[in-house]
């Protein structure tokens, strides 16, 4: 009579291919039953994802309005140092200063349709301050005078000069100014 070897003892681990199936102690047959007291409660099936909840809109003109005009004041400074230290418009930098308006006035106030139309009159007020910034500043250079004082006491000089100097392509870059600051305004509130 020849001996067959015994069953191999049950391994821990899912039964059969249903991933919620609960693995066995160690030296139990079967798995624990639902239902049964002492047995840990099974995985529900995975069914589709609950949808998110939605975003909530934002529309807060007054945050959008005050965060426009620092990034407005901030850009027409830094636009008119470029212009000071380059003795050039820079026309890119117009279009820079459209954008960082518009992106701050869509990104803290949301989606105020006031908002894209603010941002480019802040924008145009923010390019044209900034050439005057650079026009005193080559002026207080070429005179010896302090900046200050060029564009505070001698203000009406600083147009004038900026008057001589404007060109077509100024007046163009004014224009793609705007629609940078109204398109990123649109854009950066959705």
């Amino acid at each position: 009579m020849s001996q067959s070897a015994p069953p191999p003892p049950p391994q821990p681990g899912p039964v059969d291919a249903n991933p919620y199936a609960q693995q066995a102690p160690a030296g139990a047959p079967y798995p624990p039953q639902p239902g049964v007291p002492g047995a840990a409660p099974m995985a529900p099936p995975a069914g589709p994802a609950a949808p998110a909840a939605p975003a909530p809109v934002r529309d807060n003109l007054a945050l959008g309005l005050v965060c426009a005009v620092v990034a407005a004041v901030v850009a027409a400074a830094l636009y008119g140092v470029i212009i000071g230290a380059t003795k050039h418009e820079i026309g890119y930098a117009a279009v820079g200063v459209g954008f960082v308006v518009g992106l701050a006035a869509g990104k803290a106030g949301g989606r105020n349709p006031v908002l894209p139309v603010a941002s480019v009159v802040l924008a145009l007020v923010a390019v044209y301050f900034g050439q005057l910034v650079g026009e005193a500043m080559i002026g207080a250079k070429e005179t010896g005078l302090g900046f200050s004082q060029v564009f505070f006491d001698h203000f009406d000089v600083v147009q004038r000069a900026w008057k001589q100097d404007a060109d077509l392509l100024t007046f163009v870059f004014f224009a793609i100014a705007g629609f940078a600051s109204f398109s990123a305004a649109k854009k950066a509130a959705l």
